[in-house]
């Protein structure tokens, strides 16, 4: 749809009319001296008249062309939903060695962790319209594989092509911590959020939990942590099949001490189903902002008209020119 920001100036269209019925003074002035000029074949009256009109009607375009540039003519676009709300979240994944293990099932087969956990936060992901969302990956490290942003597509994408390996074997759960501390916006009415993915303990890294724990508190970071990992799991061997908890290394304690201090909570994820509800009752506690603001895009097309109007002008000189050269040689 076409929008004008300043349509009254439309009224300024007539102006050459009144300007051009204005009463014209009378002068008789003495003509010093008349010279006779014979044009055989050519009805000097008309073609001036037809010159006049000619160029009548090319200065009235560019006129009009002119005031429809200055009214500013817009194109606003579809309404397209816009954040209303601060939420900043910061989703840290391990990568550590041990999530590799295979003891989650999804979609009727056998998967290790990180694949189901891909799978289920990818939904997780796509759900969180409104929000500003980040990607840390930690594991001998902590590194920011995507910074705060709206771009939900982006960071689905970026955990999409995250591979086991890429950033070492052991866990670094203080330095995936304070890394989202330091990440998070600095403004004062962003709800911010940590979501805390391992299924281990802290065996590497720079700050320890406790130290990254106080760094949290102290700049009111909530965080949610998730254990993930099955209690039992059937392992082949020489003296055949035996059943081993796969989770030894996970360190709840840690892990729900941390929750609790930050006012979040901590969830343990046993199986691909247990995961999907986690999810969904953080979609609960953090719920997504249903009434958004709205806003339509506008495209400026003032230099459309402007644009004619100067093409125009440059003819309207260009016939001048020619027609006064004919008028020399004619006479």
């Amino acid at each position: 749809m076409i929008h004008f920001e300043w349509p009254m100036l439309f009224a300024l269209l007539p102006l050459p009319l009144l300007i051009y019925w204005l009463p014209s003074k009378n002068k008789s002035e003495a003509v010093p001296l008349k010279v006779p000029v014979l044009l055989e074949g050519i009805d000097t009256t008309i073609a001036a008249t037809s010159n006049k009109k000619a160029s009548l009607i090319l200065l009235s375009l560019v006129w009009g062309l002119l005031i429809l540039a200055s009214t500013r003519p817009q194109w606003l676009g579809e309404a397209v939903n816009i954040p209303s709300e601060g939420r900043e979240m910061m989703i840290a994944v391990d990568l550590s060695g041990s999530m590799q293990v295979e003891d989650m099932s999804l979609n009727g087969r056998v998967v290790n962790r990180l694949e189901m956990l891909k799978v289920l936060l990818g939904d997780f992901i796509e759900r969180r319209t409104g929000d500003r969302l980040g990607l840390i990956l930690f594991a001998d490290d902590a590194y920011m594989q995507t910074p705060m942003t709206f771009d939900r597509k982006t960071v689905k994408q970026m955990l999409d092509e995250t591979v086991l390996g890429l950033v070492g074997q052991q866990t670094a759960i203080g330095d995936a911590i304070a890394l989202s501390v330091k990440r998070f916006n600095e403004a004062e009415d962003s709800n911010r959020v940590l979501l805390l993915l391992t299924d281990g303990q802290n065996t590497a890294g720079k700050i320890t939990p406790e130290e990254a724990l106080e760094l949290a508190v102290a700049n009111d970071i909530t965080i949610y942590s998730i254990g993930i990992g099955a209690d039992v799991m059937l392992q082949q061997s020489l003296f055949g099949t035996r059943k081993v908890n796969p989770s030894n290394d996970l360190d709840e304690k840690s892990l729900k001490n941390i929750a609790d201090k930050t006012n979040g909570q901590y969830f343990r994820a046993r199986s691909s189903e247990d995961l999907a509800k986690i999810y969904e009752l953080l979609d609960t506690f953090e719920p997504v902002e249903q009434d958004q603001k709205q806003m339509r895009p506008l495209s400026a097309l003032y230099y459309w008209p402007l644009g004619a109007a100067l093409t125009l002008c440059f003819i309207y000189l260009i016939i001048t020119n020619i027609t006064a050269r004919s008028s020399r040689r004619s006479a």
